[in-house]
């Protein structure tokens, strides 16, 4: 007799093992982001002390992100991530917040850059996808710079893949942690074969000296480090993801910190030897000018058609990131939903593939309008500066259960607490405000979706307590 039958209520279940757990750290992470963030920061950096500066210290803030992340996740093994850990360590209405965010903008927005990103891949190999259907202009407005909106084939076809990924993941956690392993794999050998071929050619033997030291250390430096930074951050972006998937990982006491820690020194790695094989093979500038980097080294090295390959791989690469952002983004609706926290659309666990398959659907819905309006990108940078704003408040709720819970069941514990987490919060701290001065309007703007959600919060909350 089935769970559904038998009137007991669906769970999800622990199908994600440690290879799967790892794979979606890992995946997650590399996706668009090594293909696209080393040449802005270089253009940004403007110098390669300075970008390799950023890829160690986004590292070590990434790292140690991860390591509170393990504590809270083995302490708190539930499905939504900050959600849970911010209900718990400062009350609901925190939790909520970093729910509606992520579940109306965030994720959503997300998952359509990455999926205009695999649109903006194949345009490289079949480039009557990017070919313009229409243009609308939209003049100036309310301090906003006028632009174009131009639909082409790429809209749709992101939809295409957000539907596939969408449905992969709506027929079980098994089958998408099995996918996110086989991509993961294909991509880490594909990037692997960029950094190969990189350092056994002698093709990048011969170029112009690259600025190696800035003249003086200066405030010019430091705002051009942080804004590689930045870059940096949203390039390891997504070790988080594996928390909120919480409730899906077996032996999350012992997968969790192996998953993150792993994954995480492992795309560290990959990141610096990458950017050098690229700076090894191309000059500074070049990269710094380069739209799609991985392609132009292989170019470079072995030819267009090699390029084409690569762009292939670099496709494969952004459908894996894709897989994992829709596995893990469908649990923070699903999970507040259950709570009566969110729109009941998105509560349910499916009976047969015992996915919260409607919280998939809510959440490719979304995502797919976001694709086709074209805004996603805009969106997407909005929530950069909010979810950072979280990831600090998560880590700040670690110290909070230390103190309010201390027999609370830790079978990991942060290793060098308080620093690590005292710093990464810190480290979260600096990076919002630097993007509050630097890009003000944006940040405010931010600031504002994320208010939009207390009305809600206050209406669902006063019909709970209403019964």
């Amino acid at each position: 007799m089935s769970a559904a039958a038998s009137g007991k209520r669906l769970e999800l279940i622990r199908g994600l093992g440690p290879w799967a757990s790892a794979a979606i750290v890992v995946g997650t992470m590399i996706g668009t982001g090594i293909f696209l963030k080393p040449a802005e920061m270089a253009r940004e950096g403007r110098f390669v002390s300075v970008v390799f500066a950023a890829w160690i210290v986004g590292a070590i803030l990434s790292m140690f992100g991860a390591l509170s992340f393990a504590e809270l996740g083995a302490a708190i093994p539930e499905a939504g991530g900050e959600y849970a850990y911010l209900r718990r360590g400062f009350g609901p209405q925190w939790g909520f917040l970093f729910g509606w965010m992520h579940s109306i903008v965030g994720r959503p927005s997300s998952m359509a850059s990455i999926a205009a990103g695999v649109a903006r891949f194949l345009s490289f190999l079949i480039p009557a996808v990017a070919a313009p259907l229409f243009t609308l202009h939209f003049p100036a407005f309310a301090g906003m710079k006028p632009y174009d909106f131009v639909f082409t084939w790429a809209q749709p076809l992101a939809v295409l893949w957000l539907i596939i990924m969408t449905a992969v993941n709506y027929l079980g956690v098994r089958l998408g942690g099995a996918v996110q392993v086989v991509l993961t794999i294909v991509k880490i050998v594909s990037v692997l074969a960029v950094i190969a071929v990189a350092f056994f050619s002698a093709a990048g033997s011969a170029h112009p000296a690259d600025p190696v030291w800035p003249a003086a250390l200066n405030g010019g430096i430091v705002t051009a480090f942080l804004a590689a930074l930045a870059a940096a951050l949203w390039a390891y972006d997504g070790w988080e993801d594996l928390n909120l998937v919480g409730s899906e990982v077996a032996e999350p006491q012992k997968n969790f910190p192996r998953a993150l820690l792993g994954g995480v020194s492992l795309v560290a790695v990959i990141y610096l030897v990458f950017s050098a094989a690229c700076l090894r093979v191309l000059p500074f500038d070049a990269v710094a000018n380069s739209s799609h980097i991985a392609s132009d080294v292989v170019e470079h090295i072995a030819g267009h058609g090699a390029a084409y390959w690569m762009t292939l791989a670099m496709v494969i690469s952004a459908i894996g990131s894709l897989n994992s952002s829709v596995l893990s983004g469908a649990r923070v609706p699903y999970a507040m939903a259950r709570d009566g926290l969110f729109f009941k659309i998105a509560e349910g666990i499916h009976p047969k593939f015992l996915t919260p398959a409607r919280a998939l659907i809510f959440q490719g819905v979304l995502a797919g309008l976001m694709a086709l309006s074209g805004t996603f990108e805009e969106l997407t940078n909005l929530f950069i500066f909010a979810a950072w704003i979280f990831y600090g408040m998560a880590v700040a709720a670690l110290f909070r259960l230390r103190k309010t819970e201390p027999l609370m069941p830790r079978p990991y514990r942060c290793w060098g607490y308080p620093w690590v987490p005292g710093i990464f919060v810190a480290g979260a701290l600096a990076l919002t405000l630097n993007i509050l001065i630097d890009r003000p309007g944006r940040s405010v703007l931010g600031l504002l979706l994320i208010s939009a959600g207390l009305p809600f919060y206050k209406h669902w909350q006063r019909r709970l307590s209403l019964g």
